[in-house]
């Protein structure tokens, strides 16, 4: 797992393991030797300190092989002209790709106008050399303190690094990045491109940094595009390492708005039930569903969370199983009405007319309650529920484990299955009807303003342009509460942003947390909304009726 090296202070923001004068230092105080071999390079420089600027040296000073010498395997040393691009593959599963502006700047301000040749070396190294130092601990007095730093962990993919250095001067802040291919298995998953930075103290650690590269995905590769040089790998599977304080800052977000999640869906429930009375529709139906499910959810995620710190040893172990179970049917039943709300919302937007169907509800609550309790029944008599544990280092690098109740990780090809690949086919679905009714919305304004024959603009252009803003709100505002209720926030865990980044697992933690706040709201809108309805009704019952639907048992 996690081979790396850090950086050390930097002088500018671009990222790079030396900065220039600190380079320029080095390479004075080290003696040149021309005539090593570069097959000896590595060798001779994993006995210094900081091995990694020893090689990035030599590597570009020494012979690449005796006269009539077997050629040194995935290692590229040779002279290339400046004024155009250059593409190389040290392996089969690696490609360089280099832009002529690149190569024009290696050359340096005092080779302008001589000879258009620089050299490019490009080496293959083992993971294994790459040492991660520990986490700095966060500092003392800024509690919370967002890490800047872009430290990421994982397993490098096929435990290879590619170093690539032109010329001898330190490339960063390059106008046309590098691109660099990797290519991977079907296996691999959340691939990221990260460079090396060595550590501050100069003990020959370091970490990996996504800064300044960008990662992109195709059938078989990760192409990375990096503004700078340096040593390059792909980590895959990566996961953010949270210090201390920002750990115990998450859990309390998490617990404090699950809580509050809890008392708010209670509320919510109140008043469907209320608009439920007061003027029965299926809608309002679904929406009861859904937010049952939320509370469900989030009353068993604390029970499952709490549960281990209370649990004594006397306590049956069947009891964290049930709660493990509960758990996960909830989940279920939040991602199955979600769905069923974007099936709804076809339904009432799109397919207006000519849709009586019978028992609706009903059929709704045994595809939403139904299929989760089938899932869950069948993973309970497999027995994959009980404690599950996250290690949690701390700032001097030692471990402890936090337990929750859920699936064993012995299970987590269930989890794969049950929960990501059931939430990946859900917002998919959900994503597909927003654009629909997005879609939909919008022929419907267009058809609405033709009909008015530009009426809208007869109190003035202020009064219009005012309108219009109220509008857009309007419409943003719709568009967000639908975005909530189809359950998307979900999807910010399956972006590589979020999963890698503080400040996307903040967001994420704090936006899926909220969900009953959110749904809250969405009930105090709507029951603006019945207000609204009944008090226009006698003023334009044609646009009423437009909106009813024939959703009766």
């Amino acid at each position: 797992m996690g081979e790396g090296r850090r950086q050390p202070q930097r002088s500018s923001p671009a990222p790079s393991s030396v900065s220039g004068s600190n380079w320029t230092s080095y390479a004075t105080q080290t003696p040149t030797i021309q005539q090593i071999l570069c097959k000896d390079v590595l060798q001779h420089c994993l006995g210094t300190a900081m091995w990694t600027r020893c090689y990035e040296l030599k590597i570009a000073t020494c012979t690449p092989r005796m006269p009539r010498g077997p050629p040194l395997p995935n290692f590229i040393h040779r002279m290339v002209n400046s004024s155009h691009e250059a593409e190389e593959r040290p392996t089969l599963q690696h490609r360089v790709h280099i832009p002529s502006s690149a190569l024009q700047r290696s050359r340096g301000a005092a080779q302008a106008g001589s000879e258009e040749d620089v050299q490019l070396v490009i080496t293959v190294l083992d993971s294994s050399l790459f040492t991660v130092s520990p986490p700095p601990p966060p500092p003392k007095g800024r509690l919370g303190k967002l890490d800047r730093s872009f430290r990421v962990s994982g397993t490098v993919m096929g435990q290879l690094v590619l170093s690539v250095r032109v010329g001898h001067h330190k490339l960063s802040n390059l106008s046309q990045p590098i691109r660099l291919s990797f290519k991977h298995n079907k296996q691999a998953d959340n691939g990221t491109c990260v460079f090396w930075e060595e550590s501050a103290e100069e003990n020959g650690t370091g970490h990996w940094s996504r800064e300044g590269c960008d990662t992109a995905y195709s059938a078989d590769e990760f192409i990375c595009s990096c503004n700078h040089l340096s040593f390059f790998a792909v980590l895959v599977n990566p996961s953010i390492e949270v210090d201390p304080t920002n750990a115990v800052n998450l859990t309390y977000i998490t617990y404090t708005g699950s809580a509050l999640s809890v008392i708010f869906t209670i509320v919510s429930l109140v008043i469907y039930i209320c608009l439920q009375r007061r003027r029965p529709e299926k809608a309002i139906g679904v929406h009861m569903q859904l937010t049952g499910a939320l509370l469900c959810l989030h009353l068993g995620f604390l029970l499952c969370g709490l549960w281990p710190w209370l649990e004594d040893e006397n306590v049956p172990g069947w009891v964290c199983q049930a709660l493990g179970l509960l758990l996960h049917w909830s989940l279920l039943a939040t991602f199955s009405w979600t769905a069923l709300e974007g099936f709804h919302l076809y339904l009432l937007l799109v397919r207006v007319f000519n849709i009586y169907v019978r028992r609706y509800l009903l059929k709704l609550s045994v595809v939403g309650w139904g299929l989760p309790t089938v899932i869950v029944a069948v993973c309970g008599i497999v027995g994959v529920y009980g404690k599950y544990s996250v290690d949690v280092k701390d700032a001097t690098n030692n471990t402890s484990a936090a337990q929750m109740c859920w699936i064993s990780k012995d299970f987590s090809l269930v989890t794969h299955i049950t929960v990501v690949g059931y939430l990946g086919l859900v917002l998919l679905y959900n994503s597909s009807m927003l654009l629909v009714v997005v879609v939909k919305m919008w022929k419907m304004r267009e058809s609405t303003r033709g009909a008015s024959g530009g009426r809208e603009g007869s109190g003035g252009w202020k009064t219009m342009y005012r309108e219009k803003r109220a509008r857009l709100w309007k419409d943003c505002a719709t568009l967000l509460g639908l975005s909530c209720v189809l359950g998307l926030p979900w999807g910010l865990a399956g972006s590589t942003y979020f999963s890698v980044s503080l400040p996307g697992l903040y967001l994420f933690t704090i936006c899926n947390s909220l969900q009953g706040v959110f749904m809250f709201l969405w009930s105090l809108a709507l029951t603006c909304k019945s207000r609204s309805d009944r008090n226009s009704s006698v003023k334009d019952p044609s646009t009423q009726k437009m909106m009813e639907t024939s959703f009766n048992n």
